[in-house]
């Protein structure tokens, strides 16, 4: 399965205007993304609000993630407080995978965004969660934590916001994008052997796990004739004909 390391903001000292920081509502919003990559079967690794940037990309670059997602909002420079608007999605120049993953979000959040000619895509290098961390990196700006409109459509959006990141992670990726459902208890039921777990729904895609006959799993979700499972730490997919529901 695609794993990313998913990187809220932990600056804790940028106030939005009509309340909160940028530490506590980037974390919202990565509790709003949770259930949706569990049920895309998008494996993550969460940094936490006690790391500082520098943490969070050692902690990125020690794992072998296929994408470092970060999730910030910005704000005007001096002079400009409370007059910009607008979401901005960096990547690495010269990342062919990192611009794509851009590419993706920005169209999907202008979807959802109200003015969507002030959402773009855009390399840097000024950025450390962009330019020092291996994988590749997509790193979110979402909107003017100094202007009231983009504040409170922030606050209002989590939800959408949450749904549309991840839709562009499932294109990414190459997976279909599923809505989430309540986990279901479910054991293997193979007549020999074992159930393979797989990181695609396709026969010929990577073993990432192997689970006996009655061994417990949580469905997360199904697709055609495939679940979402979760065995153990491992959340793949498995062939439904070998999975029975309890």
């Amino acid at each position: 399965m695609p794993i990313i390391y998913l990187s809220p903001s932990t600056q804790e000292n940028n106030l939005y205007v009509n309340g909160g920081t940028e530490e506590e509502w980037m974390n919202r919003l990565a509790d709003a993304m949770e259930p949706y990559l569990s049920a895309n079967g998008i494996r993550y690794t969460r940094n936490t609000p006690d790391m500082s940037a520098a943490a969070a990309i050692r902690a990125s670059n020690s794992g072998n993630y296929d994408l470092h997602l970060a999730l910030h909002s910005n704000a005007a420079p001096e002079g400009r407080y409370g007059q910009v608007r607008g979401i901005l999605v960096f990547y690495f120049p010269g990342s062919t995978e990192g611009q794509e993953a851009a590419n993706l979000v920005a169209d999907n959040l202008k979807a959802i965004y109200p003015l969507p000619n002030l959402v773009r895509a855009q390399p840097t290098t000024s950025v450390g969660e962009v330019r020092l961390v291996r994988a590749p990196s997509v790193f979110i700006e979402m909107g003017y934590h100094d202007n009231p409109d983009d504040a409170a459509w922030i606050k209002s959006n989590l939800e959408p916001a949450a749904r549309s990141i991840v839709l562009a992670l499932t294109e990414f990726f190459g997976l279909p994008f599923l809505e989430p459902r309540p986990p279901r208890s479910a054991v293997v039921d193979v007549s020999w052997g074992y159930l393979n777990i797989r990181d695609r729904p396709d026969t010929s895609s990577a073993v990432i796990a192997r689970a006996y006959d009655g061994a417990p799993l949580t469905v997360l979700n199904q697709w055609q004739g495939w679940y979402v499972v979760r065995f153990g730490s491992v959340v793949g997919w498995a062939s439904s004909d070998f999975v029975t529901l309890i």
